[in-house]
């Protein structure tokens, strides 16, 4: 890729304008420009990271034999071929940008698939229009949907929906991009860009929580770290382990933000002969067993506020009421448990467990998933970069829809949103390192990928005279191989 030299500078001058992005950077020769990506290398304008192919060895019974470690041996880049001999893949990692998009994607490669002619069209796609949905395994009350999460004290989001055992985080978009101040946009894209990368970032809500969350590790909610999302509700608490406190306690409360469940009220109870012990619960009264806003959400028992667990009982209903009665009352982690006995008053009086019932509060958390954050980058394809796939751009958003075009990301799978564009989503545990960049408009820079088989690239309007055979491309040209363990390969049969 060649730059070219300012309009407005003396012929002298040995600077060369990037026109990768839209900053259009002047780039001493030895310097990079503002993103780090493009650097002046005796008057060439050259992609500073190497380009990235995926490889794979396919044995007999599909075996997968990374690849990675070795250095270059001088030897071509081998051809996709058959079981038993290496396989590659073009990805979009250090390619380089069709931008201004007028211009074809900087590789578009065929290649020969089980006697298939295929082509995959490569380009560093810059999203002003992206984000980041992150998904934080824990029952602790982060913060009110609609909140504003904020990087660095500047808004970067803000609390979504909360899912089964998770809370969900949407960051970026093009409001906090472009709309707001230049400080914003570039936490925005700061935040993100590390997120997509694998890094650890911390997040405050407000009037919430301070969260640390890195992609695949556990996350830390206010400096805690969570080892366990919730197993399911209370009231699917009470249904999974009924059978576990049957005939060793008269009465179990599962405590959560969400659904509380009592056991002798449950349907599970019912079925399996479990008395009355007239218990009261505070909070509103859903279906027998299940009780809504038992109290306020918080990161104590349950994602409620509370430490004490009684304070969600009234008083038991002395008509039915037993002294010696017994209680055991636990989260939806087990993290939190207590035991009690009613007194000749009715009161709780918190005793050791038995044995059995500490067994089934170890049941409980064993059957708790470790907790983890996952982040996946949203972004929208669907704009001026598919001119760098063809001439006749509406053709590759239909070839997409109609499963005729498969999109990567890295050489990952992605999730293409129905409707209109080419909207996609992906979980960057599963991108190669480093994969994601930036560039100071702000923008996010993502790799894209779309495979087709070679004639229905040429009838979407592709730019056939752009294609380039696999054996061009040569680890002498700053190509690097890397592996990506459990993606499904991408060049298949279509």
């Amino acid at each position: 890729m060649t730059g070219t030299p300012p309009a407005d500078a003396a012929p002298r001058d040995d600077r060369i304008r990037c026109d990768a992005c839209p900053v259009m950077c002047f780039i001493r020769p030895g310097q990079a420009g503002a993103c780090d990506r493009y650097a002046n290398q005796g008057g060439t304008l050259v992609r500073v990271d190497p380009h990235v192919i995926l490889s794979r060895t396919v044995a007999e019974g599909g075996r997968v034999v990374r690849f990675g470690a070795a250095e270059w041996d001088g030897t071509v880049v081998g051809e996709p071929t058959v079981a038993g001999v290496p396989q590659e893949f073009v990805t979009a990692i250090g390619a380089g940008t069709t931008y201004p998009d007028y211009k074809p994607a900087p590789f578009i490669v065929s290649s020969t698939v089980d006697g298939l002619d295929m082509v995959t069209v490569v380009t560093e796609g810059i999203f002003s229009y992206c984000g980041t949905k992150v998904k934080i395994d824990t029952d602790r009350h982060i913060g009110p949907e609609r909140a504003l999460v904020r990087a660095d004290g500047e808004p970067v989001g803000h609390v979504s929906t909360g899912e089964y055992g998770s809370q969900m985080l949407s960051l970026g978009g093009v409001h906090h991009l472009t709309g707001g101040t230049k400080k914003e946009g570039r936490a925005t894209c700061d935040a993100m860009l590390a997120l997509c990368n694998g890094a650890a970032v911390e997040l405050t809500v407000d009037g919430g929580a301070a969260v640390v969350v890195q992609a695949g590790q556990p996350p830390r909610v206010n400096g805690q770290l969570e080892e366990r999302m919730r197993v399911g509700c209370g009231s699917a608490t009470i249904g999974m382990f009924a059978k576990q406190w049957e005939g060793r306690v008269d009465e179990v409360v599962v405590v959560d933000d969400h659904i509380t469940g009592v056991l002798s009220e449950h349907q599970a109870g019912k079925l399996l002969g479990i008395r009355p012990t007239g218990i009261r619960v505070e909070g509103r009264r859903s279906t027998p067993g299940r009780y809504f806003q038992v109290a306020q959400p918080g990161t104590g028992w349950g994602g409620t506020d509370i430490a004490d667990p009684l304070a969600i009982l009234g008083p038991f209903d002395p008509k039915v009421a037993q002294p010696g009665t017994t209680l055991l009352m636990t989260s939806t982690t087990g993290e939190h448990h207590a035991f009690f006995v009613l007194d000749e008053a009715l009161h709780p009086v918190e005793q050791e467990a038995p044995p059995a019932l500490r067994a089934s509060v170890a049941l409980i958390q064993e059957n708790c998933e470790p907790a983890l954050a996952t982040v996946l980058f949203m972004g929208g394809a669907g704009g001026s970069l598919r001119s760098g796939v063809t001439e006749n751009p509406v053709r590759l958003t239909r070839s997409v829809k109609d499963a005729l075009t498969v999109v990567t990301c890295g050489g990952a799978p992605v999730f293409v949103w129905p409707g209109g564009g080419i909207t996609f989503m992906v979980d960057v545990s599963r991108v190669p390192q480093g994969a994601f960049g930036s560039v100071p408009t702000p923008a996010l820079v993502a790799p894209v990928e779309f495979t087709l088989r070679l004639s229905d690239y040429a009838a979407l309007g592709g730019h056939m005279d752009h294609v380039r055979p696999w054996s061009s491309l040569r680890a002498g040209d700053g190509v690097r191989q890397a592996q990506r363990g459990g993606n499904p390969w991408p060049l298949v049969r279509r």
